[in-house]
C-alpha cells in the first residue's frame, strides 16, 4: 500500500501542476497495483476509490467529461464497500466536489452550485484533514458564484477560501484563491485590480503549481483584452498556450484559443481569428461542452462579420442570418453577454445591407447589459443603436446614442490605473466616435457647426492627458525589475561595442519588461481626471494665439481653426496622401541628419525634402492662410500627424508653434511655468558640442549640473524633481511596441519613461538634446505615448525634442539658440521658432504641450 500511496500523491502533485498526461499514467500504475494485492479490506477499497477519483477527474482534462462522470460513477459504486464512517462521508464528499466541477466545466454552472451547497455543511462538520478540502470546496463554489453572476457569494467565499489557506497552511490553494479574485475584480470592472491579483497568484503558483500558472496568465490576457490591450494580451497568451498544449489541459487550450481570437480581431488579424476560433470549437465539441463550442462558433463568425463590415461591399445576406441563427442557440444556452453580441454584429450587417426593419427586430430582442457585462458589449450597444438612428434618418438620436457611450466608457476609463490601461480602452469607443465626428462633419457648414465639431473631438481625443498624476506606489519589486532591465541594457551595449553576443541579454531584457509593465498597470496609477475643456474655455486661454484642430474622417481631411472666439471650419486635401508624404518627409530629414555629407547628397535630398514640404504646406497650411493671418499657432494633430514637423513647411517657418495631444491637454498646460531652478544633464557618450552641457553654465549661472559619472538613473530622476527647466543631453531609444519603456542611456544604463510617473513635481519645461525621444507610439483616441507623452502626461507644462534624426552640430546649434532666447524670457514656442527658422530641415523640433 506504500508503493500505492507514493504513486497517489506523485499523480495529484502532477495534476495539481496541470500535467495531467503524467497523472494518468501514474494512477494507472497504481491502479494495476491495487489490482494484484490480495488483501480486499476498508484500507484496499478506498485507495482504489482516491486513485478512481482522481483518474476520473485527469482524465475528463485531457479526454472527454464524459469519461470523468463514468469515472466517478465507478468510484462511487465502490463506496458501499467501506464500512459508515468519517472515511466513507470524507471519500463521498471529494467524488460530489468532483463531480460538481466536471458539471461546472461542462456548463452547467446550476447544477454544479447545488452539489457545492450540500457539501460545506457535512465537510464542515464531518471532516477533519486540516481543513484541505473545505478550503478546496469553498474555492470552487466561489467560482460558481462568479460565473453566475453572485458576485457579493463569491467574494465571501474567495476571501473566507483565502483565509483557510493561510490559516490552515495551504499555499496552492492560497493562490488559487488569488486567482479566484482576480476573475471576480474583472467581472467588478476592477481591471488594475485583477492584474494586481494574477500578479500575486501567478507568482505563489510558480514554485507551488507551476503548471498553473498558464491558467492564470489567460485570465491576465482577459483582463487585458478588456482594456483593449490586444498586444499585451496576445503575447500573454502565446506564451501560455504551449505549455497547455504540452500539459493536454484541454479546456483551458480551447478557452485560451477563444482569448487569443479575440486578441487576433482587435488587431485586424481575421484569418488567425477564424483558424483559433475553429480548432477551440473542436476542442469543446469533442469534451461534449456545447456551450463554450458556441462561444467559439461566435468568435468564428464575429472575424467574418468584422471582415465584411471593414469591407466597401455589401454583406453577403447568410452572414447575418447565420448570427440570428446563433444568438437564438447561445440565448437557449442562457449566454446573455454572448447573446448580445450575435445579435448586434447581426444588426450591423443588416444595416449594411440596408434592412433597416429586419435591423431593428433584432435589436429589439438584444438582452439589456448586466452588471458584469465587459465594456465592449455596452459599446456595441450604443454603436448598434447610433447606427440604426442614421439609417432611420435620426442624426440626434445618433449623437446621443454616442454621447451616453462615450461617458460609460469614460467611467470604465476611471477605474484602469496605469498610462497603458487609461490609453488602451480608448479603442472600445473608438468606432462610435469616429461615427459621431462623421456625422457633425458631414452636416458643418456654418461657425456653430465648427464649434460642435471641436467639441466632439476634445469628447473622443487624448483622455489620458486629463488625468492628474497620482504618486506612485512604492513597489520594491517593479523598482527590482527596472534596475535589473537597466543592468542588462548597460552589459548590452558593453557586449556591443566588444563584438561579443547579446542575444541571450536581449531574450532576457524582454522578459524582464514584460514582467515590470504587468506591475506597472496597477503600481503606477493616475488620478481623477479633469474636465473636458469647454470649447469657450479654450478660446479665452488662447487670447491673441489661433488654435488649428485637424480632424479626419475616411480620407477626409479638415481643421476647425479658433481664433478671436469664432470658430472656423475649412476642408483640406486627402489624409491618406498627407500622411504618405510625412512618412516620406521624414526618411529625407533622417537622411539628412548627418554632419558630414557631401555636398551632392546633401543637395538632392534638400531637394526632395522641399518638394514634400511644400507639397504639405499645400495640403495642410495655404488653404488656412486667411483664416490663420499670422497669429502664433497652437496645433492639434491626427494622431497620424502628431509628429509632423510643421516648421519645416514654408508658411510656418518662424512661426511660434505649440503641438498638443488635445485642446483640453493644452488648455491643462497653459498656466504660467516656474522659471527656476535650472537643471542641465549630460548623459555618456554624447559626441561633439551637443554633448557640451557645461557651456549653458553661460546662460545659466545657477543651474545644477548633473554630467558624467554622476549621470546616473537614481540621480537625474531625483533632480528632475521640482526643475523649472530641465536640459536633457542623452542618448535615448523610442519603443514603439511599449512606448513607456522609452528611455534615455545614462551612466548606469537607461531612465525609462515609466519611471517618470514616481515625479510628484516633474520639470515644468524640459528639453530632449539629441534624440527622437518627442516621437510617440500612436494609441486608438489619438492617444501619444512615448517619453515626451508620459513627462506631459505626468504634468509638465512643454517638452522640446526632435521627431527625426539630427546632426550632432544642428543639435548643439539649435540648443544655444534656444536657451539664449528662453533665459532670456521668451516662450518656449517662441524660442524654438527663432532657433529653428535657421535650418528648419535639419532641426526638426517640436514644441510640444503649452508652448
Amino acid at each position: 500500500m506504500a508503493a500505492v500511496a507514493d504513486l497517489q500523491r506523485r499523480a495529484n502533485d502532477a495534476a495539481g501542476g496541470a500535467h495531467n498526461l503524467e497523472a494518468i499514467r501514474l494512477l494507472r500504475r497504481a491502479l494495476r497495483r491495487l489490482g494484484s494485492a490480495g488483501d480486499a479490506g476498508p484500507e484496499w477499497v478506498a485507495a482504489r476509490i482516491r486513485v478512481l477519483i482522481s483518474l476520473a477527474l485527469a482524465t475528463a482534462e485531457v479526454g472527454s467529461t464524459a469519461e470523468g462522470f463514468a469515472g466517478l460513477h465507478e468510484a462511487e459504486s465502490q463506496l458501499a464497500a467501506l464500512p459508515a464512517g468519517a472515511e466513507r462521508r470524507t471519500l463521498s464528499a471529494v467524488i460530489s466536489g468532483q463531480r460538481a466541477l466536471l458539471l461546472f466545466r461542462v456548463g452547467r454552472p446550476g447544477e454544479s452550485l447545488a452539489l457545492f451547497d450540500a457539501m460545506i455543511p457535512m465537510l464542515e462538520r464531518d471532516v477533519d484533514d486540516g481543513g484541505l478540502l473545505l478550503t478546496r470546496t469553498v474555492t470552487n463554489r466561489a467560482q460558481i458564484h462568479a460565473e453566475m453572476g453572485n458576485l457579493e457569494a463569491a467574494s465571501q467565499d474567495f476571501e473566507r477560501a483565502l483565509k483557510l489557506a493561510v490559516e490552515h497552511g495551504h499555499p496552492r490553494l492560497e493562490g488559487k484563491a488569488r486567482h479566484g479574485l482576480g476573475d471576480l475584480a474583472q467581472l467588478a470592472g476592477d481591471v488594475p485590480g485583477a492584474l494586481r491579483h494574477y500578479d500575486e497568484a501567478a507568482r505563489i503558483l510558480e514554485s507551488e503549481a507551476p503548471g498553473w500558472v498558464a491558467r492564470v496568465r489567460l485570465d491576465q490576457a482577459r483582463a487585458l483584452l478588456v482594456a483593449g490591450l490586444a498586444e499585451h494580451a496576445a503575447r500573454h497568451l502565446d506564451e501560455a498556450l504551449p505549455d497547455l498544449r504540452r500539459n493536454r489541459v484541454i479546456q483551458d487550450v480551447a478557452e485560451a484559443e477563444v482569448a487569443r481570437a479575440a486578441a487576433a480581431l482587435l488587431e485586424g488579424d481575421y484569418a488567425l481569428a477564424r483558424r483559433l476560433a475553429v480548432a477551440a470549437r473542436r476542442r469543446f465539441l469533442r469534451r461534449q461542452n456545447l456551450p463554450w463550442a458556441e462561444v467559439a462558433a461566435l468568435a468564428r463568425l464575429r472575424a467574418d462579420a468584422m471582415e465584411a463590415l471593414g469591407r466597401d461591399a455589401r454583406p453577403p445576406a447568410s452572414l447575418p442570418e447565420r448570427l440570428v441563427e446563433l444568438a437564438d442557440r447561445l440565448a437557449g444556452l442562457g449566454l446573455r453577454d454572448e447573446t448580445a453580441a450575435a445579435r448586434l454584429l447581426a444588426v450591423r450587417l443588416l444595416l449594411r445591407r440596408n434592412a433597416a426593419d429586419r435591423a431593428a427586430e433584432q435589436l429589439a430582442k438584444v438582452p439589456k447589459p448586466q452588471r458584469t457585462s465587459p465594456v465592449d458589449h455596452r459599446m456595441l450597444l450604443r454603436l448598434c443603436r447610433a447606427e440604426l438612428a442614421v439609417a432611420t434618418g435620426r442624426t440626434r438620436s445618433a449623437l446621443a446614442q454616442a454621447r451616453a457611450g462615450l461617458t460609460e466608457l469614460g467611467w470604465a476609463r476611471d477605474r484602469m490605473g496605469g498610462l497603458d490601461l487609461l490609453c488602451g480602452t480608448a479603442v472600445h469607443g473608438q468606432e462610435l466616435g469616429g461615427l459621431a465626428v462623421g456625422l457633425v462633419l458631414s452636416r458643418a457648414r456654418g461657425q456653430s457647426d465648427a464649434r460642435r465639431l471641436f467639441a466632439w473631438q476634445e469628447r473622443t481625443r487624448a483622455q489620458v492627458y486629463r488625468y492628474e498624476p497620482l504618486p506612485a506606489i512604492d513597489d520594491p519589486e517593479l523598482a527590482r525589475l527596472l534596475t535589473e532591465m537597466r543592468q542588462v541594457q548597460r552589459t548590452v551595449q558593453q557586449n556591443r561595442l566588444a563584438g561579443k553576443p547579446v542575444q541571450a541579454l536581449e531574450n532576457r531584457y524582454a522578459r524582464l519588461q514584460r514582467e515590470a509593465s504587468r506591475l506597472g498597470w496597477y503600481t503606477s496609477q493616475w488620478g481623477k481626471p479633469r474636465p473636458v475643456a469647454s470649447p469657450e474655455e479654450v478660446a479665452e486661454q488662447l487670447g491673441d494665439r489661433a488654435l488649428v484642430s485637424l480632424v479626419g474622417h475616411g480620407d477626409e481631411l479638415a481643421a476647425v481653426v479658433l481664433r478671436d472666439g469664432r470658430f472656423r471650419l475649412v476642408r483640406l486635401g486627402s489624409l491618406a496622401e498627407a500622411v504618405e508624404i510625412t512618412k516620406q518627409l521624414h526618411a529625407d530629414l533622417d537622411a539628412l541628419a548627418p554632419d558630414q555629407l557631401p555636398r551632392p547628397l546633401v543637395n538632392a535630398v534638400s531637394a526632395s525634402a522641399h518638394r514634400r514640404a511644400d507639397r504639405l504646406d499645400e495640403l495642410l497650411v495655404r488653404p488656412l492662410a486667411d483664416v490663420l493671418g499670422d497669429r502664433e499657432l497652437v496645433i492639434v494633430p491626427l494622431g497620424s500627424l502628431y509628429a509632423l514637423p510643421w516648421a519645416a513647411l514654408p508658411s510656418l517657418r518662424g512661426r511660434p508653434i505649440a503641438v498638443a495631444p488635445s485642446a483640453t491637454a493644452w488648455f491643462a498646460a497653459a498656466s504660467g511655468p516656474r522659471p527656476e531652478p535650472v537643471l542641465l544633464v549630460g548623459g555618456p557618450g554624447v559626441p561633439g558640442a551637443v554633448g557640451e552641457v557645461r557651456q549653458l553654465r553661460s546662460v545659466y549661472p545657477g543651474a545644477r549640473l548633473v554630467e558624467g559619472e554622476h549621470a546616473t538613473s537614481e540621480a537625474v530622476l531625483s533632480a528632475l524633481e521640482g526643475s523649472g527647466v530641465a536640459h536633457l543631453v542623452a542618448h535615448g531609444a523610442h519603443e514603439p511596441a511599449n512606448a513607456l519603456f522609452s528611455r534615455l542611456e545614462l551612466v548606469d544604463g537607461p531612465l525609462f519613461a515609466h519611471e517618470t510617473a514616481r515625479l510628484g513635481r516633474p520639470p515644468e519645461r524640459v528639453v530632449l538634446a539629441a534624440c527622437e525621444l518627442a516621437l510617440s507610439h500612436i494609441r486608438p483616441g489619438e492617444e501619444a505615448l512615448g517619453f515626451a507623452g508620459a513627462l506631459l502626461a505626468g504634468g509638465s507644462r512643454t517638452v522640446v525634442g526632435a521627431v527625426a534624426r539630427v546632426g550632432d552640430r544642428a543639435a548643439a546649434d539649435t540648443m544655444t539658440d534656444l536657451h539664449r532666447r528662453l533665459a532670456a524670457g521668451t516662450s518656449p514656442a517662441t524660442a524654438l521658432a527663432e532657433a529653428v527658422a535657421v535650418d528648419p530641415l535639419r532641426r526638426p523640433f517640436l514644441c510640444l504641450g503649452s508652448g
